[in-house]
């Protein structure tokens, strides 16, 4: 098991689980199951539709421009997922595996990913806007809040990087 492995880095793991919540949920199939069975106006629903937030996809519906900026979304999400966990002290600081300092870094780095990846990509857009700009970063920022628990626990455990 990945996560039971007591030679993992906190760094691997976390973009490891960053990059299988983009590939899963941020799928057009998971999104289109989302959207129809799920109830907007539920803790659950809205949880779940939360979770396609970086969508990434391969339909030709779009417009090119559109495609390119969803899909960059979704990689910088796990770009920016990785660069964060090297850069975050907390889990190079902590003197013990498995501290709670680990799963915060964790935690926030993927607030800040989904943050930053939201800020870049609205500079691809058709017509950016400062506003625009500081309404992605809120959505990436809380999609970050509410998801990144989950890279949060895949760090718990890491080695530093360093012995």
């Amino acid at each position: 098991m990945a996560l039971g492995n007591r030679f993992k880095s906190a760094p691997g793991a976390g973009t490891l689980a960053a990059l299988i919540l983009v590939l899963v949920f941020g799928s057009t199939w998971y999104a289109n199951w989302a959207f129809d069975n799920t109830n907007p106006n539920t803790a659950g629903g809205w949880w779940l539709r939360l979770l396609t937030w970086p969508r990434w996809t391969i339909s030709s519906n779009d417009s090119l421009r559109e495609i390119i900026v969803g899909d960059l979304k979704a990689i910088l999400v796990v770009v920016f997922t990785a660069l964060f966990l090297y850069l975050l002290p907390g889990s190079q600081l902590a003197r013990a595996r498995g501290t709670i300092s680990q799963f915060f870094a964790g935690w926030a780095s993927y607030i800040f990913a989904g943050g930053f990846a939201a800020l870049v990509t609205t500079l691809f857009l058709k017509n950016p806007s400062m506003l625009g700009a500081f309404q992605s970063a809120g959505s990436g920022v809380t999609y970050g809040l509410f998801v990144g628990w989950i890279i949060g626990l895949a760090t718990l455990g890491g080695y530093r990087g360093t012995r």
